[in-house]
């Protein structure tokens, strides 16, 4: 059972880089067909789908936050990260890691969040 531990800043000043990790136990981030990715949930708002890195190594983002936006991975750690450039107050939500692994369905596997908070 893949399981995920988000870790980071809780609090992050306007125009700087939120740096989060997610640890992942009980797989390897290079099996196949998983998608490695990153969703968050602003206060009051629904689930916003940031974008993944999969057992590839390959990006993919949202169009949205595209340009201030970058996943990447440390094979040797068996860890995935997240970079967010130029924040604002707007970007302050529980950010989730996510884990996707499609074969004939879908199985889905969380980690618990971690609130970022962008405030001066």
């Amino acid at each position: 059972q893949v399981q995920l531990q988000e870790s980071g800043p809780g609090l992050v000043k306007p125009s700087q880089t939120l740096s989060l990790t997610c640890t992942v136990s009980g797989g390897s981030i290079t099996t196949k067909y998983y998608h490695w990715g990153w969703i968050r949930q602003p206060p009051g708002k629904g689930l916003e789908w940031m974008g993944v890195i999969t057992y590839e190594g390959i990006n993919i983002y949202s169009p949205s936050l595209k340009s201030r936006t970058s996943i990447s991975r440390d094979t040797s750690k068996n860890h995935v990260s997240l970079r967010l450039s130029s924040v604002t107050p707007e970007d302050t939500a529980v950010y989730y890691c996510n884990a996707a692994l499609t074969l004939l369905k879908t199985t889905n596997y969380w980690g618990q969040g971690t609130q970022v908070t962008v405030s001066s």
